[in-house]
């Protein structure tokens, strides 16, 4: 069986998402300033990890992808986060950076940004992004407080569970608010030496953990 956008990150069933995905889908878009560094180790550690609980390769009509507001269009993501991605047995082959497009916002059930920068830019895009974009420890944030035994069971699909989830962390919003404006940013390692890429790998990893746990009502493995 070949995948859809087996490139980009294809997860196969449900109903339409929030965004302009297909019936049976749902489109996670993760953006970053280059899709060199940042967003590149969170589509693939997303796609890692959802492979880990719901087995590959289908993943229940899940999509995920990047792009970048200034990507470097067609280029190789940075070596530092190639072996950022190893370390986790995360698969960094085939990649391909993109800018960010207006199709890519329109199709985007859930946009997960690294800073609040890049989710201004997201929203100010228009085509009521505003309800389905976050920063991702922001969305950490929000799902920590769903209880998820108010999601639809997995037995009912991947992508109604997903858009149930995006639904109740915009609805928290306003309602559960940041620590300190630095709780909601990934700090772009361009540039930086293999230990600050690290660093920012194992942020973004924690970050992920529950919201693929919720996602998918499936923990990690320990």
């Amino acid at each position: 069986m070949t995948a859809p956008d087996a490139g980009r990150g294809w997860i196969g069933t449900g109903i339409t998402g929030t965004g302009g995905s297909p019936k049976g889908s749902f489109r996670i878009l993760h953006v970053s300033t280059g899709n060199v560094c940042r967003s590149p180790i969170t589509e693939r550690l997303t796609r890692h990890a959802l492979a880990d609980r719901l087995g590959d390769p289908l993943w229940g009509g899940l999509i995920v992808e990047s792009a970048g507001t200034w990507g470097h269009e067609g280029a190789p993501m940075e070596a530092n986060a190639e072996t950022v991605l190893a370390d986790f047995g995360a698969d960094p082959s085939g990649f391909v950076g993109r800018e960010l497009l207006d199709d890519h916002v329109i199709r985007a059930d859930l946009v997960l940004t690294a800073t609040r920068d890049h989710r201004a830019q997201v929203i100010s895009m228009g085509h009521s992004a505003g309800l389905r974009t976050f920063t991702l420890k922001e969305f950490t944030r929000l799902v920590r407080a769903i209880d998820t035994a108010t999601l639809p069971p997995l037995q009912d699909g991947v992508v109604e569970r997903a858009v149930a989830l995006v639904r109740a962390a915009a609805a928290l919003r306003g309602w559960l608010l940041a620590p300190t404006a630095e709780a909601d940013e990934v700090y772009d390692p361009y540039g930086a030496p293999l230990p600050f890429f690290r660093s920012i790998g194992d942020e973004i990893n924690e970050a992920l953990d529950p919201v693929v746990t919720a996602l998918t009502g499936v923990p990690a493995r320990a």
